[in-house]
């Protein structure tokens, strides 16, 4: 079976000059053409909005908004402030079976989740973690461990699993120890090694500890951070891209992933 899958920050459905775009988000997420869509900087409720797009949304919140009549959706609320708030959330075209919201967050300074949906498809069940992790260095190494702990214990490990979202990983040092101890693969690091080799991720045998290839996402206008990333478990994958361009630089301060995979 084959699974498009895509991954965006969503920038709280507002642009880069402050600009509510949320019709223009819809729009250019349908029009990525992804089975599943993980998401984050979603706005659940924002009292404060009372221009006529924060209108089409407020009552059922962005996420119900982007999927609309036609997708499945779910939303993990992490930020709570007086006037609303923001998270995760999935959208997508088959059935969402569960959903669960984990609280990871580190200090008090940010309010961080993951998003647990287990997705049921023609074929089998394709557990999901949708992923935003914070600033601080400390904090994402923690918010990982506690990642990796919810993995263990809520897929099976035969089970087809989908880890996306925005890492903040920007030095490159969260994804070695997550292909080593989940067994998955980042989708633009696999199309890497079929193209020019497997590497080794055991540098007490080879004195080496090669970086994972992931894609520049961050800033949309100009891509030059790796920020975000998709880890799949029981997949091949056939391709992945960075969507660059118009109108994605207009939308967010993220460019978003897209990735075609085959269940294994």
């Amino acid at each position: 079976m084959e699974l498009r899958i895509a991954t965006y920050n969503i920038h709280k459905g507002a642009s880069i000059d402050h600009r509510p775009i949320i019709q223009e988000l819809k729009r250019s997420i349908r029009s990525l053409g992804a089975d599943v869509i993980f998401l984050q900087e979603v706005q659940g409720r924002h009292d404060l909005q009372v221009n006529r797009q924060a209108l089409l949304w407020q009552e059922q919140g962005q996420h119900a908004y982007l999927a609309g009549d036609s997708l499945y959706c779910a939303y993990g609320k992490n930020s709570v402030y007086n006037y609303g708030h923001h998270g995760n959330a999935l959208l997508s075209t088959y059935p969402i079976v569960s959903q669960f919201n984990q609280d990871v967050s580190d200090h008090a300074l940010e309010s961080r989740g993951i998003l647990h949906c287990v997705l049921q498809t023609p074929e089998t069940k394709v557990y999901c973690y949708v992923i935003h992790l914070g600033l601080f260095n400390g904090s994402r190494i923690r918010q990982t461990r506690a990642l990796i702990r919810t993995v263990q214990a809520s897929a099976p490990k035969d089970a087809p699993v989908i880890i996306a979202g925005d890492f903040n990983d920007w030095n490159n040092k969260l994804s070695g120890f997550l292909m080593r101890t989940l067994q998955v693969k980042e989708v633009f690091d696999e199309l890497d090694m079929k193209q020019n080799g497997k590497r080794s991720y055991f540098p007490r045998l080879t004195g080496q500890v090669p970086k994972p290839v992931a894609a520049r996402t961050f800033p949309a206008l100009f891509p030059f951070f790796r920020l975000d990333r998709i880890y799949v478990r029981g997949f091949e994958v056939d391709s992945a891209s960075v969507m660059q361009g118009s109108p994605w630089t207009s939308l967010s301060d993220h460019a978003p992933l897209v990735a075609s995979l085959r269940i294994k």
